[in-house]
Formats: C-alpha cells, structure tokens, sequence
C-alpha cells in the first residue's frame, strides 16, 4: 500500500514523497542509512516511552520523520503550496499553507512509524485523510477508537464505551507532539516542520478536551435516527 505527497511551493522545486506501507499492519519502513544524531531515542525521549535504548537505540518517530524534516528544512509555515496526495482509488488536491500539507504528512508518518503509543492512531491510516479539520478528525477518532472496543469484546477483553481510554490515549500523544517539537528546535530548519507538529498537537488536545467535558452534541445531533434503538 503506498500513500504519495506531492508539493508544488510558489517558490522553488516541487516535492515527491511516498510512504510505503505494509498492507497487513500499515506500518512503515524505515529509511535506510545512518540515523541523525538527533533521533537517539535518550534525546528529548518522552516521558511515558515504554522504548528501552538497549532494544530501540532511536526513537522510531525521529528515524522516520528524518528525511522529511531535511526535505522541509527551508520551508516556511505559511507559504502556499498546491499539495496533491494519492492513496488508493481517490487522489486529493488543495492549495493551502505548507504547515497544512506537512501536518498531513507528518501525522502519517508517525502514526505507521512502530511508535508504540501512537500505534493506537495507525488503523485511522486506512482512511487517511489529508486535509481534515478538526471536527472530521475527531469524528474518525471516536469512530475507530469505538471499532477497536468492539474487535476488544470479540477477543474477550472489556470495551470502553466512555471514551475514556481514548482521552487517554489522546493524552500521551499529546506528550509525544511536545517532545517531537523540542527535538526540532535546535535544528537548522525554517518553522514549517516544527509547526506541523505544533498543528498535529491542537488535534490532539482538542480531541481530549471535547471528550472530558463531554460537548459531543453536536455530533449526537447526527445519530438521531439511532435513538429508537435505545428505548
């Protein structure tokens, strides 16, 4: 299964990039050589890594998201860019700010990278959207978050249907954007890529956020014709 990025900056070169996933888990390779200095996994580790040097001796995110961290190096957040990206059986086309495609891109990346806290975002892969607001990425969260309670009651476990754990989850990803973010400071590029992170990051917390305070009416709104299920 691959997944193709295409940049089109109003200044300079255009930019190609395909993530090749394996069709049975949706995990991504990764890139071959020397990994960066920066991507050890002690450096700006995340305080909840369950990741030991010993067996992991870079962070799985960093190794991945490397090449495209140089690739954005002088790229600047609020350049627009026509961003085209292909998956399989529709394409998507839109000009937006660089810092909107990178996200994209980045969210990508990561959530296939083997990280194992944001592994719990790797089935939202299979319907991979590149430009969603924050309102659609919420509604494919819940979505899956609630399919994978139900594979969890099939396997004998206990389903969460509180959305609890998906809080959580949301939570420590979190965590990881924060840390990712402080990996990018120090490093000579322009602030596209820290600002893609910055963006993945307000997903996440506003995802958590609707779901603590339980402001979900919106959506309920939509579920009305289930109603009489519940009586």
């Amino acid at each position: 299964m691959e997944l193709s990025y295409r940049f089109v900056p109003e200044k300079g070169p255009a930019k190609d990039f395909t993530v090749k996933l394996d069709p049975q888990t949706l995990e991504s390779a990764a890139p071959a050589g020397e990994p960066a200095d920066w991507t050890r996994l002690e450096h700006q580790q995340c305080e909840s890594c369950p990741l030991k040097k010993e067996s992991s001796p870079h962070c799985p995110v960093a190794v991945r998201m490397a090449p495209l961290v140089d690739a954005f190096k002088d790229s600047v957040s609020y350049e627009e860019a026509d961003i085209t990206v292909s998956a399989p059986g529709r394409v998507y086309t839109k000009r937006v700010p660089m810092q909107i495609g990178v996200s994209g891109l980045f969210g990508l990346v990561m959530a296939t990278s083997g990280c194992p806290i944001l592994d719990k975002m790797r089935p939202m892969v299979f319907t991979h959207l590149p430009f969603p607001s924050l309102q659609e990425t919420m509604y494919r969260a819940m979505s899956m978050y609630l399919l994978g309670q139900f594979f969890v009651g099939k396997k004998g476990g206990k389903p969460d249907w509180s959305l609890d754990g998906l809080a959580e989850i949301f939570a420590r990803i979190g965590k990881v954007n924060q840390s990712l973010a402080e990996r990018l400071r120090p490093l000579s590029v322009r602030d596209a890529s820290v600002n893609a992170v910055i963006n993945l990051d307000c997903f996440a917390t506003f995802t958590k956020s609707a779901i603590d305070k339980s402001s979900l009416a919106w959506l309920e709104r939509l579920f009305k014709p289930y109603w009489d299920l519940a009586k």
